[in-house]
């Protein structure tokens, strides 16, 4: 019977290498690890954090992987937003209109009660409206003498303020015609104006005042019934903002040049001189 062989078994001389490979990759993943954590937030960090906490006390996460905790939300330095600067000015502004309005409503209170003075809070200022029954005999624009010191005493708490007036006149649609006056235009800017004139006596500053006859054309009530008249024959005083609103400026639209055809059908005439 033959004598069965038995090789000797070699020596792996390269098992170090598989250690060697291990420790690496474990080296690298610890620098990826230190690399992260160095390149992401303090809120990133404690979701990870949270995460792996809940993962090991086996504790309910919602399904972003965020553990419900209360984090507290970040409070601005200053406590509150800051309004623009243009905004501030504006209400400051409006402060100032409102406190005048409440004044020509104390020196105007008995006409405010019964109905001939209007004082209104519009989108461009504060706005007085007169029924010129109290302030002109009808067809005239003289102001009545009754009416005068009034309109004094209007003039004196606008003249220390810094806005700018505008008195529009305003009539009904009946038409008048006389030597004086040949239309409601001639009346209406008339009596604007004389209004105007008796705020420059005042004292109030020229470049604040403006005049304006609106005739019959922007009624505030139908012109079918003699109330309605009555109403829309008025003055109105209208303080103005002193900050205009920005506007935006309108390109003009690009045209494209003229085809040859075009140009050709055009003839001599269509040539546009440079």
């Amino acid at each position: 019977m033959a004598r069965r062989r038995f090789d000797d078994e070699h020596d792996n001389h390269e098992r170090w290498l598989v250690s060697y490979a291990d420790f690496i990759t474990l080296l690298f993943a610890f620098f990826v690890v230190m690399y992260a954590l160095s390149s992401v937030n303090e809120g990133k960090y404690r979701i990870l954090s949270d995460s792996m906490v809940s993962a090991f006390r086996n504790l309910p996460v919602q399904a972003t992987g965020q553990v419900p905790t209360m984090v507290p939300s970040p409070v601005p330095k200053s406590g509150v937003l800051a309004a623009k600067p243009q905004e501030v000015a504006r209400q400051k502004q409006r402060e100032k209109m409102r406190n005048i309005a409440k004044e020509i409503m104390e020196v105007m209170a008995p006409l405010v009660e019964q109905g001939k003075v209007r004082v209104l809070e519009t989108s461009r200022g504060v706005s007085i409206e007169i029924n010129d029954s109290i302030l002109f005999s009808p067809g005239q624009a003289l102001i009545q003498a009754q009416l005068a010191k009034a309109m004094q005493s209007i003039a004196e708490v606008l003249v220390s303020a810094e806005f700018p007036i505008t008195i529009e006149g305003h009539t009904d649609n009946v038409p008048i015609k006389n030597t004086q006056f040949p239309s409601n235009w001639e009346l209406s800017a008339v009596r604007a104006t004389t209004v105007l004139r008796l705020f420059a006596d005042a004292g109030i500053a020229a470049e604040r005042l403006t005049a304006i006859g609106y005739a019959d054309t922007r009624p505030v009530e139908p012109n079918l019934l003699p109330d309605g008249r009555a109403r829309n024959r008025r003055v109105t005083i209208l303080i103005d903002s002193t900050i205009p609103e920005k506007g935006t400026e309108l390109e003009f639209p690009e045209r494209s040049p003229p085809s040859s055809a075009a140009r050709n059908a055009g003839g001599p005439s269509a040539v546009i001189p440079r």
